[in-house]
């Protein structure tokens, strides 16, 4: 293929996609460019494990380099692609080089939400979506006396159960009515606000954060309309925005990210985008999502390796994510929609839960905690030609693998 393959970006689903392609045989160039001088690693790991310190930067690359040799991938790391030439087929460096494509993929990833409010630039002050991130954050935690996580979603609730663990005092401060609102139900919130109050946590809902108050330099406090919270070292963990910025420039449709078909496809059609950057078409799904998982990015890394090689498919994988916080896996299958009716299933004494989502009667999206059977389940019977009738989920009380054992 002349000019090979272009990937910009190597984190988690740039690794993917060199991978998979010379797995399915793609025997030409692959050029694969990050902007982090690491080899492509796992990111879940950041905000659990690597933070607690209990996995080793080796554990989180998804191969050691010498695989990269070994299958002739040029891995360009620590330089930036700034700027995409459709016509000439070629994207510039930051060094001033150019490389020539005959297919491009970006899996440009995405970028924290900062707050931009007064002190926002005292130190002790992080956000957590890199490696360099966290090793920041670690180097900070030790001398750190009071900790707050601004933000209640799966990343600032994750970071929170690690300080909380290591026995900092913790502080969340979230400014919806609810934990991981945008994402969970409310039975779920409520289940994992209650978790994270006996861990010993502060847990401030419907609090908006108005500035930073700082010893000097140094973060002091954070400030709210209900007060200052004390801290010295606070993790911002509001959201992402996807890096579209080269796509946009490049005259590409862009909306809420880089808009692709059910392929990965871009407008262009020798541009692809893949992972958290971009907006996709879904079999399963009315509207284009945008979904930011380890599942999406290697289900469509592999979605167009399979395009590249002239094997395009439609994207139409359930979605399914989880996290991880204290002892409590939470794991989702499906994305439940408005107006679905919902089944809830709890054993507070054995710290469980699920919530199952009925698209009319059918099992459309699970929500489990602690019941990695009942995900398994749903993740099988949500994209099966019939997914079950909530009638036959309630005769098996809420046990998803009875209910398969009956089809």
């Amino acid at each position: 293929m002349p000019g090979g393959i272009v990937i910009v970006g190597a984190g988690h689903a740039g690794g993917i996609l060199a991978d998979a392609l010379r797995a399915q045989g793609h025997d030409g160039p692959i050029c694969l460019i990050g902007d982090e001088k690491a080899l492509p690693y796992q990111r879940p790991p950041l905000s659990k494990g690597y933070l607690l310190g209990e996995v080793s930067t080796e554990q989180l690359h998804l191969r050691p380099a010498e695989f990269y040799a070994a299958k002739s991938i040029e891995l360009v790391s620590g330089v930036q692609v700034t700027a995409i030439d459709r016509a000439e087929r070629h994207v510039r460096l930051s060094t001033g080089a150019t490389r020539p494509y005959e297919a491009l993929v970006l899996a440009t990833g995405a970028r924290p939400r900062l707050l931009d409010v007064p002190g926002a630039d005292l130190s002790g002050i992080h956000a957590l979506r890199t490696l360099g991130d966290v090793d920041a954050i670690r180097a900070d935690l030790e001398g750190a006396s009071s900790c707050a996580v601004i933000g209640g979603g799966f990343i600032g609730l994750e970071i929170a159960a690690v300080f909380a663990k290591i026995g900092k005092s913790v502080t969340v401060i979230e400014a919806a009515d609810r934990l991981m609102g945008r994402a969970v139900s409310p039975a779920v919130s409520d289940f994992f606000l209650r978790l994270h109050r006996a861990r010993g946590s502060a847990v401030h809902l419907s609090s908006g954060v108005t500035g930073f108050a700082g010893d000097g330099a140094q973060l002091s406090g954070i400030e709210t309309p209900h007060g200052t919270i004390s801290a010295d070292l606070a993790v911002v963990g509001i959201g992402v925005l996807p890096n579209d910025g080269l796509a946009r420039a490049a005259d590409l449709p862009v909306d809420r990210g880089i808009v692709v078909d059910r392929a990965g496809r871009t407008a262009d059609p020798a541009i692809f985008a893949i992972g958290d950057c971009c907006h996709a078409d879904h079999a399963l799904y009315p509207d284009r999502v945008r979904l930011e998982s380890v599942q999406n990015a290697v289900d469509q890394a592999k979605l167009v390796a399979n395009a590249v090689m002239g094997k395009p498919a439609d994207y139409d994988v359930v979605p399914w994510f989880w996290s991880d916080q204290f002892d409590s896996k939470l794991q989702i299958a499906g994305l439940a929609q408005p107006g679905q009716t919902h089944q809830v299933y709890e054993d507070e004494a054995a710290g469980t839960l699920a919530v199952y989502h009925f698209d009319g009667s059918r099992l459309a999206a699970a929500e489990t905690v602690n019941r990695a059977r009942d995900h398994m389940s749903a993740r099988r019977l949500i994209s099966a030609d019939t997914p079950p009738d909530a009638a036959s989920v309630e005769a098996a009380g809420g046990d998803l693998m009875a209910v398969m054992k009956k089809r």
